[in-house]
C-alpha cells in the first residue's frame, strides 16, 4: 500500500495515528454533531409534513370562487352647475349566490398548467338537514367523487358505511350524525334557501379529525347539489391540488390575475399555521448552522494544536524538499478525513436514533406519533457537508503550516 499511496496521504494518516486520542475525541465530537443534525432534520421534517397533511386532509391547495361584487360610485351628474361639490356614500353590495362564469373552459385551462395535479368542480351552498323534529344548518358540497376523492381522500375518513355518492346519497360527519340521531341507511331531508328539497340516504359517515367540519360538512353528488341549490349546471367552486403545496400562494395569485376569479390558497387561509411552519424551519436551520460551526471550530482547534506539535517535523519535511503546496494539502487531508469519518459515524448514529424514536415514541393506542421518512439524500447531504466543513476548518491551520520557515521550525 505504501508503494503507491501518495505522500500527503501517508503523512496525514501518520499524524492522525500519532495523536490518536485527539483524533478519536474530535471524530466522536463530529459524529455527535452530525447525528444531532440528521436526527433533528428528519424529525422536524416528519413533524412538519404531518402537520401539513393534517391541514390539507379536508381542503384543496387552491380553491377558485366567483369574483366578489364591488359597488362603484357614479360620476358627477351633468345636471349640476359647474363647480358643485358632490358627495357619495358607497355601500358594499350583497354577495349573490352565483356560479363561476365559463367554468368548463377554466377547468381545461387549469389542467393544462404543469404545476396543477388535479382539478375538481364543486357546487357548495348552505342548507337545512332535517330528521324528525331535529334540524341542523349544514354546508352541502356537490362533487364528482371520481375527481374530488383525488383531492380529499374522503374514503379513508369513512368510519361507517361507504363513500358512495349516487344521486340520492349523502355523506355526513360524525358530529352531525350524533346531533340528528342518524346512522348509515337512514333518510335525511335536505332543503335549501331557494325552497328546493331532497330526501337523501346516508351512505357513509366520516371523521375529518375536527369537530366543526364533522358537524357542518356534508357531501352529495354534483348533479344533486346543482338541483338542490338551483345552479342548473353551474358550480360555485373549483378545487385544485398542486405538485408542490408550497407554491399554492404564488400560483393562486397568478390564476386570479389571469382569470379574474377569486383564488384562495391554503397558505392564505391558514396564515397563522404557515407562519408557525416557517418559524419551525428557521429554527431548525439555525440549530444546524450552530452545530456545524461547533464541529468546524473543533476540527480547526485540533489541527492548530497539531501544527504546533508537529512544527519540527514540518520543518524537517520542508528541509527535505517538500513543497508548501504539499504541506497545505497534508493538513487539508487531515481535516477532510476527520470530517468524513465523523460524518459516517454521525449518520449511523442519527439513523439509529431515528429507528429507536420510531419504535418507542408511540401514541396511547400504540401507533407511531407520526411517520418519519428516512430520506437517503439527507444522509448524503450530511456526509458531504461534514467533509466540506472539515476541509474549510483545516484551511487556516494548513496555511499556517505551509508558511512555517524550515530553519525556525527545526530550531523550535
Amino acid at each position: 500500500m505504501n508503494a503507491w499511496a501518495p505522500f500527503e496521504w501517508i503523512v496525514a494518516l501518520r499524524f492522525l495515528r500519532e495523536g490518536r486520542m485527539q483524533t478519536l475525541f474530535i471524530i466522536a465530537g463530529i459524529a455527535t454533531g452530525v447525528g444531532v443534525i440528521v436526527f433533528m432534520s428528519a424529525l422536524l421534517a416528519g413533524l412538519q409534513s404531518n402537520f401539513v397533511n393534517r391541514v390539507l386532509a379536508a381542503q384543496p391547495h387552491i380553491q377558485l370562487l366567483p369574483p366578489k361584487e364591488v359597488a362603484r360610485a357614479l360620476g358627477p351628474s351633468a345636471d349640476l352647475p359647474p363647480g358643485t361639490l358632490q358627495g357619495a356614500i358607497v355601500q358594499a353590495p350583497l354577495q349573490r349566490f352565483k356560479s363561476i362564469d365559463q367554468w368548463q373552459a377554466l377547468v381545461v385551462q387549469l389542467r393544462a398548467m404543469p404545476e396543477v395535479r388535479f382539478v375538481s368542480p364543486a357546487a357548495v351552498g348552505s342548507a337545512l338537514a332535517v330528521r324528525g323534529e331535529a334540524s341542523r344548518a349544514v354546508t352541502v358540497s356537490g362533487v364528482d367523487p371520481a375527481l374530488y376523492f383525488r383531492i380529499v381522500d374522503l374514503p379513508d375518513q369513512i368510519v361507517a358505511g361507504k363513500a358512495r355518492l349516487t344521486h340520492d346519497d349523502i355523506l355526513i360527519g360524525t358530529e352531525l350524525a350524533s346531533d340528528l340521531g342518524v346512522s348509515v341507511g337512514d333518510k335525511l331531508r335536505v332543503s335549501s334557501a331557494s325552497g328546493a328539497a331532497s330526501t337523501l340516504t346516508v351512505s357513509g359517515i366520516f371523521d375529518l379529525g375536527n369537530k366543526a367540519p364533522n358537524q357542518r360538512n356534508t357531501f352529495v353528488a354534483l348533479r344533486t347539489a346543482q338541483s338542490l341549490l338551483g345552479l342548473a349546471g353551474g358550480v360555485t367552486a373549483i378545487d385544485v391540488t398542486l405538485n408542490d403545496v408550497y407554491e399554492a400562494e404564488r400560483l393562486a395569485q397568478r390564476i386570479s390575475a389571469a382569470t379574474g376569479v377569486q383564488a384562495d390558497s391554503w397558505i392564505a387561509t391558514n396564515a397563522q399555521f404557515f407562519t408557525a411552519v416557517r418559524a419551525q424551519t428557521t429554527a431548525n436551520t439555525t440549530i444546524r448552522v450552530f452545530v456545524a460551526l461547533s464541529v468546524a471550530f473543533g476540527i480547526s482547534s485540533v489541527l492548530v494544536v497539531s501544527v504546533v506539535q508537529k512544527s519540527r517535523d514540518i520543518g524537517i519535511l520542508r528541509a527535505m524538499g517538500i513543497s508548501r503546496g504539499q504541506i497545505l494539502r497534508l493538513f487539508l487531508l487531515q481535516g477532510g478525513l476527520l470530517g468524513g469519518v465523523g460524518a459516517v459515524g454521525g449518520t449511523a448514529l442519527g439513523m439509529l436514533a431515528l429507528v429507536l424514536w420510531q419504535r418507542y415514541a408511540r401514541n396511547a393506542d400504540g401507533t407511531p406519533l407520526f411517520a418519519l421518512v428516512l430520506d437517503p439524500s439527507l444522509f448524503l447531504a450530511a456526509l458531504v457537508l461534514a467533509t466540506l466543513t472539515g476541509l474549510l476548518a483545516a484551511c487556516a491551520p494548513a496555511l499556517r503550516a505551509a508558511r512555517l520557515d524550515p530553519v525556525v521550525a527545526i530550531r523550535g
